[in-house]
């Protein structure tokens, strides 16, 4: 790896890790969107995120990008096998994200406590 790029399967997992990536894929595992409704899904993602995050999950393989030639335009997102596949490994770490959030607030609380005592006692 040189030291302006990347190695590409960390590439890869940054895209499908991202903040928006883990969202979409996540989403689409459900069923296609459409644009908008994907955007509502996900919520406070910007249009511009949003169509970035889709373009690169799509250069990568692992969502469908399905424009219909109908007036209006629509446009119908979808994953991949090799999308379901990464979102179901994102799902497995989101699903154990959310069954021990107690004990990440608690360590963090811990965490706070243990610093702010210090910082006090270097001013003291």
């Amino acid at each position: 790896m040189d030291g302006d790029g990347m190695c590409p399967y960390r590439l890869v997992l940054e895209h499908v890790t991202s903040r928006w990536g883990v969202l979409v894929l996540i989403e689409l595992m459900e069923r296609p969107y459409r644009f908008s409704e994907l955007r509502r899904a996900i919520g406070r993602v910007s249009e511009k995120m949003l169509t970035q995050t889709l373009q690169t999950l799509e250069r990568d393989g692992l969502v469908h990008r399905d424009a219909k030639p109908v007036i209006p335009p629509r446009v119908d997102y979808s994953l991949t096998d090799l999308g379901r596949e990464a979102a179901e490994q994102v799902r497995v770490l989101a699903t154990w994200t959310k069954e021990r959030m107690d004990d990440v607030e608690k360590a963090r609380r811990t965490y706070d406590e243990a610093r702010q005592e210090r910082d006090e006692a270097r001013v003291s």
